[in-house]
């Protein structure tokens, strides 16, 4: 069985209700934006995502965030996993990420994850997504088991479960 149906297709477009930032699809073309937010934010980021997945790197350059980005759109591509860029109203800045990811640990159907710069923590437009994404997941992904890491399970408890063959 395939991780999506054939004919998924997903949204390119989701206002982040009660504030001016919306997600779209995350592409090699954001590296300029997508840089400063992932380093401003590095340390708060290691410590939430830099045991499961490594990132983002101490030493993570322009270059380097350029060809993952270019994954990420190629993955978007082909319905492998999916990257969102959480962004103001002109696409001038980028304001965190949302992860949709086929499970890694068993248990679940997909895998999602999100953050925002480090300006954002604590604020209404983070609480405004914190609220959207599992809305959003429901309502408009094909999942009946999604986990939201670091949300229902934490980090630590994932890293435990046996991994997906």
């Amino acid at each position: 069985m395939s991780w999506l149906p054939a004919d998924f297709v997903h949204p390119v477009h989701v206002p982040v209700p009660g504030t001016d930032l919306h997600l779209r699809p995350i592409r090699e073309a954001d590296t300029a934006i997508d840089h400063p937010a992932v380093m401003g934010s590095r340390e708060r980021l290691w410590e939430i995502f830099g045991p499961a997945w490594g990132w983002p790197a101490e030493s993570l350059s322009l270059e380097d965030d350029r060809v993952d980005l270019l994954r990420h759109e190629r993955e978007i591509a082909a319905h492998q996993s999916f990257n969102y860029a959480l962004l103001d109203a002109h696409e001038s800045a980028l304001h965190g990420c949302v992860y949709i990811d086929p499970p890694e640990r068993t248990g679940a159907d997909a895998e999602i994850a999100w953050w925002v710069v480090d300006e954002l923590v604590g604020s209404a437009q983070e609480q405004a997504l914190d609220a959207l994404v599992p809305r959003w997941i429901a309502e408009q992904w094909p999942f009946e088991r999604p986990r939201f890491l670091g949300r229902d399970i934490s980090w630590e408890e994932w890293l435990t479960l046996p991994r997906t063959a």
